[in-house]
């Protein structure tokens, strides 16, 4: 003797267990923020001028930068100007394009002895940083 036992479906709306959703996508932002890197520009503070016309520059560039105390940097290393003249005397460093960097309360006679030091060393793309004037 067979007994026949019918199925019920239910027919309606269930729940669903999120619990796992969430685990999962704290589980991805967890993982991007860990892979993901961070490019910060360099400790030394100084004000940039404003321009109306400014360029984004796309190549590695050697940073010159002069503070507001008249204080030279290149590349984050405090720096005189004969000590800038002998950097820059090397082949490769004038084939890079260098940015000034000058804070600006910097003296114009600084950025002026800057500039034609890298144009006596036959430097000849020169960029001078800016903010964008909105």
């Amino acid at each position: 003797m067979k007994l026949k036992k019918q199925a019920k479906l239910e027919y309606g709306l269930g729940q669903i267990d999120i619990a796992p959703l969430v685990d999962v996508i704290f589980l991805l932002l967890i993982f991007f923020m860990l892979s993901s890197s961070f490019t910060f520009q360099s400790g030394i503070n100084v004000k940039l001028p404003k321009a109306v016309t400014s360029d984004i520059l796309r190549e590695e560039n050697l940073i010159v930068t002069i503070t507001s105390e008249n204080i030279i940097y290149l590349n984050n290393d405090v720096i005189t100007l004969k000590e800038l003249e002998n950097r820059l005397s090397q082949s490769d460093a004038k084939m890079r394009p260098l940015l000034i960097k000058a804070d600006r309360r910097a003296s114009v006679g600084r950025i002026v002895d800057v500039w034609d030091l890298c144009r006596n060393l036959g430097i000849e793309r020169i960029n001078i940083a800016t903010n964008q004037e909105n």
